[in-house]
């Protein structure tokens, strides 16, 4: 084992692909040791996974880690929000979860939204107005389909707290990933009792909250695992809450992350409740809020488009008056679920790597959009963006990201940061300390600042008008024929 000045904890990054495992040294942040094991998910009409390899996946990336991972004294799980998962009264899945990314229950969305009072009434009562990402509507649509497994159904779980149940053998999970559910009640912090008698999920089958800085249980699972006796388990929290923690976000820093999907959001003081449904208002990891609108189409779609035309990510041109909306799974901000991706302005001269541009423009488009939403309007508006995620270091997107922005984008050097902020969290149950706290002392939000440019005011107008001209196909229902 690496010398460590203080005791090891470990941090858990469990998204749509693949399960991270990082050892750090709760004294300095230094990564001792890491593991990764990666997920399928399914293609066609939904976007499933097994949960059962998840925790064969977390398996796999600790005992990569070694014997750093026996010395550690505490380990927290960060995991992709809104998946459904769904466990017999054995414990063992009913059926393939779903996640974040299907959106088959867009019909299911809808009709809850109206069947309960409206967006306003959402946004008050739960800070969100329910998608089909949302994990209510996912139950509503099983209901729907799947009746048998919905009878077959003892307990549902969120992905990261299907893991942290095998961890400790209890089920909990906290504030941060069951405000994406839509039966979280923001104003009350408990499960809301007339959604779930809406759809008919009684609340016995969820997990328990756990408090910030509660510890939910100790791992028992030891003879899978290269754990020791009594190392502790944090609550663990969503992905996007836990990368909060593994900044050390303070309230009115804006992060824009860009992975699989993409999301923008803020730390806040106040309450969320966005009543048009741009703005999820989340819980974070703390005992604050996470106000935060995403996209279900960032780096995958890019990089789709890029493999179409048979070009290296990075090899764009400056743009020639080309749009492209890169809408390949639907889209969430805008909320567009029955949306496929739509190009305009095609020229005779137009070029692959005008078109690769163009694709990069639509998709952080959609993230700036919201970007004034997220914010507490005292918040200063020329600082720095965070840009994180798998897309971060990629220089298209960082200066896509500076000219469509208009401002300062730092670029964190620290990496993995859902799982650096579950081993934060998991540190600030041995220290006492805040996680976000944690992070500061560990400096993970240092990196390089690259200046502003001026704002590319033409191509934001262009992408806005195609995108309202263009709205009844983008609207339309695919054909059920």
């Amino acid at each position: 084992m690496s010398a460590a000045e203080g005791p090891l904890v470990v941090g858990v990054d469990t998204s749509t692909q693949s399960t991270k495992a990082l050892v750090v040294d709760a004294s300095t942040g230094q990564v001792v040791a890491s593991g990764q094991a990666p997920h399928t998910v399914s293609t066609g009409a939904g976007r499933e996974s097994d949960p059962r390899q998840w925790w064969d996946a977390l398996r796999e990336a600790l005992h990569q880690c070694g014997e750093a991972a026996h010395e550690a004294a505490a380990v927290s799980i960060g995991g992709q929000q809104h998946g459904l998962v769904t466990l017999d009264a054995h414990g063992d899945p009913v059926r393939p979860a779903l996640l974040w990314n299907d959106v088959r229950s867009a019909p299911q969305a809808r009709r809850l939204v109206e069947e309960l009072g409206g967006p306003k009434a959402w946004a008050e009562r739960t800070g969100s107005v329910p998608g089909p990402s949302f994990t209510v509507t996912k139950w509503a649509w099983l209901a729907e389909h799947e009746p048998d497994a919905v009878r077959a159904t003892a307990a549902v779980r969120l992905p990261h707290d299907y893991l942290t149940e095998h961890l400790t053998g209890e089920g909990t999970t906290d504030r941060g990933d069951a405000s994406g559910t839509g039966w979280w009640a923001s104003g009350t912090e408990r499960y809301d009792e007339e959604v779930l008698a809406h759809v008919g999920l009684d609340p016995a089958l969820l997990p328990r909250i756990a408090q910030p800085g509660e510890v939910a249980g100790t791992v028992h699972a030891r003879d899978e695992l290269p754990f020791s006796k009594g190392t502790l388990v944090a609550a663990g929290t969503g992905d996007n809450a836990a990368a909060a923690l593994g900044l050390g976000l303070r309230p009115g820093t804006a992060v824009l992350s860009l992975g699989t999907s993409g999301t923008v959001y803020a730390v806040s003081t106040r309450r969320p409740a966005d009543p048009t449904g741009t703005v999820a208002g989340f819980a974070d990891a703390r005992g604050d809020w996470l106000p935060l609108a995403c996209t279900l189409n960032c780096t995958l779609a890019v990089d789709r488009v890029a493999a179409l035309l048979g070009l290296d990510r990075e090899a764009v041109e400056p743009g020639a008056g080309v749009t492209l909306l890169p809408y390949l799974d639907g889209e969430r901000t805008p909320n567009l679920p029955h949306a496929s991706g739509l190009l305009h302005g095609l020229r005779h001269d137009t070029t692959g790597g005008q078109l690769l541009q163009a694709a990069y423009d639509g998709a952080v488009h959609s993230l700036l959009g919201a970007l004034d939403l997220v914010l507490d309007p005292d918040a200063d508006r020329s600082a720095p963006l965070l840009l994180i995620g798998g897309g971060a270091r990629g220089t298209a997107w960082q200066q896509t990201v500076r000219r469509l922005s208009g401002r300062p984008v730092q670029v964190p050097e620290a990496k993995e940061l859902v799982a650096l902020g579950a081993a934060a969290q998991a540190a600030g149950l041995l220290t006492g300390e805040d996680p976000a706290a944690v992070a500061r002392r560990w400096g993970t939000a240092h990196g390089p600042v690259l200046d502003a440019v001026d704002r590319d005011e033409e191509t934001l107008a262009r992408i806005a008008g195609v995108l309202s001209d263009a709205a009844p196909l983008l609207e339309r229902e695919p054909n059920k024929d």
